[in-house]
């Protein structure tokens, strides 16, 4: 089935309700939806028949209109990330065959700039500013003359392009179908048991994966409403959970720690708040009884990564007492295997398999995973294990009744005394010492030892390094080879992608200079 198919279904039975809120209050019906993106396919169509068009807005109702009228043409909109540089957005594009760049008022300059770097025909404004171009046109203006008859749509049905948010490359896009998004969209429905009477928070960039097919799509196919957030502050998203009896949340770990933390100090009505989506980054212990006593106890610990699709695990709110931190087992569409860890440069062995208590990488196959990467076929051919098994480069430990947990990336991992180390399992020890904001850890390298470990610790307070080099060396669930033998101790925070993920290249340069 693809998406679009969906979403017809969802106009047919909740044309009258509301679809998409605005944080400006604006309003719109999926019937007013569903007449929008059939007369912007149309306009688009019209204008770039059997070209890809492309997105640059931070979130809004015409991302959403953007991504929709897509699937009715068949032919696939760029999600480009807005926090790019107009020269990184301009490379991104380079390999997707974009005709037409869409853009909002936030974005305008970046846009008009990349019109200027790319071979992109015409460009599309919407907003409010003036912008006098022969090459760009209003939004507004193409949606009101454009045609409202049916599209007929390009048999590939693409959905559109994402792209990877690595910190140690440049992205890397990914062209995905409506089939493909569809079985996404449908597993998530399932494990969170998203209802049509369900209203969801839309916070995290709109251009993820996972805020686009594991929450913006899913809410649609339900038919519920969509409260669109332009820009993430805690104490607007608290006031939005409250004003709007919002029912689901998606944050990142680091802004869920933020609107706990605000939620303990403010104390929002917020008790029409029933479910948490959460990943992206290591989801630890601490933060999952935060979110559990400040936020709601239904806290989802999801894992994925954009080539696979959504998600490819989830951890049900009821598994967390036991199994705190764990991102669960593998989804309902999804085949999981953790296997024994192979060098970044070499395969692993989809069948080496290991058993409980075992620590392997993550591999993954699907009807939603992705099928390689567009104009990138040395990357596609390190991606897929056997043409079919999808390399997360991610890396899980197994318990004894098969949930997992991520303990870092091979790509990641620490080679000290030719024992292996990964920084996110020291990393969690660290952020239990009082007063630890955030820890990272990197390999410095050792002319004896290969690499030393090397700690940056994020704090407010005054923390002696000795004292926390006597609690790491005292801690029974680090050993003795894993322990930072330098300590780096900061005010600042730590950078990060808009995922979360921690840019441990810019750590290193920037606490150890070599």
């Amino acid at each position: 089935m693809e998406f679009i198919d969906t979403f017809n279904r969802t106009v047919r039975r909740h044309a009258s309700e509301t679809a998409v809120v605005t944080d400006d209050g604006r309003s719109m019906t999926y019937g007013e939806l569903d007449d929008r993106t059939t007369r912007l396919a149309n306009a688009l169509d019209e204008r770039v028949p059997e070209r890809r068009t492309a997105t640059l807005a931070v979130n809004g109702p015409m991302p959403i209109e953007m991504m929709i009228a897509g699937q009715k043409r068949g032919r696939g909109n760029v999600q480009l990330p807005f926090r790019d540089s107009p020269g990184a957005l301009a490379s991104m594009l380079e390999p997707t065959d974009a005709a037409i760049l869409v853009f909002d008022d936030a974005n305008a300059d970046k846009a008009l700039e990349v019109l200027e770097r790319t071979e992109i025909e015409l460009g599309v404004h919407a907003g409010e500013r003036s912008i006098d171009r022969e090459d760009v046109e209003s939004y507004d203006v193409v949606l009101s003359d454009a045609s409202t008859d049916d599209v007929e749509p390009h048999p590939d049905y693409e959905h559109g392009v994402f792209y990877t948010s690595g910190t140690t490359s440049k992205p890397k896009a990914v062209l995905f179908g409506q089939e493909e998004l569809w079985h996404g969209s449908t597993q998530v429905i399932m494990e969170m048991g998203i209802e049509e009477t369900d209203t969801a928070l839309v916070t995290t960039p709109w251009y993820h994966m996972v805020t686009c097919d594991a929450w913006i799509l899913p809410h649609i196919q339900a038919g519920a409403t969509l409260v669109v957030q332009s820009d993430f502050d805690p104490d607007e998203t608290l006031q939005f959970i409250a004003e709007h009896d919002v029912t689901g949340l998606l944050a990142v770990p680091t802004q869920l720690h933020g609107i706990a933390d605000r939620q303990r100090e403010a104390g929002y009505d917020i008790d029409t708040l029933s479910y948490i989506r959460t990943g992206g980054s290591i989801v630890t212990e601490r933060l999952v009884e935060k979110a559990s006593e400040q936020l709601t106890d239904g806290v989802y610990n999801t894992y994925g990564l954009t080539e696979g699709g959504p998600n490819l695990t989830f951890a049900h709110p009821s598994v967390q007492e036991e199994h705190t931190g764990s991102i669960g087992k593998e989804s309902f569409v999804s085949e999981v295997r953790v296997v024994e860890a192979a060098d970044p440069d070499e395969d692993p062995d989809p069948d080496a398999t290991v058993g409980p208590g075992g620590t392997g990488e993550v591999l993954v196959r699907g009807p939603g995973t992705c099928d390689g990467y567009l104009d990138r076929p040395e990357a596609t051919e390190r991606l897929l294990v056997d043409d079919e098994w999808i390399r997360t480069g991610d890396v899980a430990e197994v318990d004894e009744d098969g949930f997992l947990y991520i303990v870092g990336r091979v790509d990641n991992m620490i080679v000290s005394g030719g024992e292996n180390i990964y920084p996110e399992e020291v990393e969690e020890v660290v952020e239990t010492y009082e007063g630890v904001d955030e820890a990272v850890v990197v390999g410095l390298e050792d002319e004896q030892w290969g690499h030393r470990v090397a700690c940056v610790v994020c704090t407010n307070e005054d923390i002696e390094t000795d004292d926390l080099d006597r609690f790491c060396t005292e801690h029974d669930h680090l050993a003795n080879f894993k322990r930072p033998r330098e300590y780096v101790v900061t005010t600042e925070s730590l950078p990060r992608t808009d995922t979360g993920t921690v840019e441990r290249e810019t750590v290193y340069t920037e606490f150890f200079g070599e």
